[in-house]
């Protein structure tokens, strides 16, 4: 979403719990070791921050149980740490380190670990999901199939098919759309006709439209969708509006300043270290350390070889 002179300015945060506050933290510190790997020449390839958008994954981690699938795209850190609060096997993953999650062939972007998912193809993971909640349906039911997917995801064919089966079959799955206003450099008003709630509404699925950043609110916005689509056996979609703090890549962002500063403004990150400073000032720290360690030990482990892991 754009800058404007008239936007009313956000809520104080409410206080987080330390194992929240730990994680959001963790989140925002990984992802920032690993532009400072990039700019260093240290890191290869491309990745793609959640940066700003921390609090989401963060919201859903208490709401998920161990036998539900989540889906993640190419901004997936934040999904993968909240799962698994593993950074380790995550950052040998990038830098194809031993101890890589999936030896080091995966990268930033495509991991595969129990029932998580991530791909950087736009689209992808929708219909493969349909697939999955329809397994669950029939044999795990209780159970869903979440995909995170961003705003520009919605100009995907694979989308309306993979919803269009779902609300056909009555299937357990969950769109988590986390719509930051710019899909790569194309703001969101160039390239989306309408909204997210009609389409949604084309299909006869339900939509819960989520504005703000805080973490409790946000979690307690979403139990009632989870909990529905439980019981229920039916798909959902859920938009929040999010901004994203971060380039799309690595450095690439083209938004104008004005943008980037009022993204940057409506950060968690900023509003929960000026309501609850002591707090925040010591947790921030000890991530901040935590992360430092991580970085140090992975780089010192050798390269990650597929035999060594075994081809089974």
């Amino acid at each position: 979403m754009s800058a404007t002179a008239t936007a009313a300015p956000a809520p104080a945060p409410s206080r987080l719990d330390d194992d929240d506050l730990d994680l959001l933290l963790l989140i925002r510190h990984f992802e920032l070791a690993l532009l400072d790997m990039f700019g260093r020449g240290e890191l290869h390839g491309t990745t793609h921050t959640c940066l700003g958008q921390e609090y989401v994954p963060v919201a859903l981690r208490p709401l998920l149980a161990d036998g539900d699938h989540v889906f993640s795209n190419h901004r997936g850190h934040g999904h993968y740490l909240a799962r698994f609060g593993d950074p380790h096997s995550l950052l040998a993953e990038v830098m194809g380190r031993q101890g890589a999650v999936c030896h080091g062939v995966g990268g930033s972007q495509h991991i595969l670990r129990e029932r998580y998912l991530s791909t950087g193809v736009q689209g992808e993971s929708v219909p493969v999901a349909a697939g999955v909640a329809l397994h669950l349906k029939r044999a795990e039911p209780g159970h869903l199939a979440l995909v995170h997917l961003g705003d520009g995801t919605w100009g995907e064919g694979a989308v309306y098919e993979g919803l269009n089966m779902a609300a056909l079959w009555r299937l357990p799955l969950l769109l988590v759309v986390e719509h930051n206003g710019i899909a790569q450099s194309t703001p969101t008003s160039a390239q989306l006709a309408g909204d997210l709630a009609g389409r949604a509404r084309a299909f006869g699925v339900a939509h819960t439209l989520v504005t703000s950043t805080d973490t409790n609110t946000v979690r307690a916005a979403l139990a009632p969708v989870l909990r529905r689509v439980r019981e229920q056996g039916t798909p959902a979609v859920v938009e929040l509006r999010t901004h994203r703090v971060g380039p799309h890549s690595k450095g690439d962002d083209t938004r104008r300043p004005e943008e980037i500063g009022y993204a940057r403004e409506q950060d968690w990150y900023v509003r929960y270290a000026r309501a609850y400073p002591e707090q925040f000032a010591a947790h921030d720290a000890r991530q901040r350390r935590h992360v430092a360690e991580v970085v140090r030990e992975v780089a010192g482990r050798p390269a990650s070889r597929w035999e060594e892991a075994g081809r089974g």
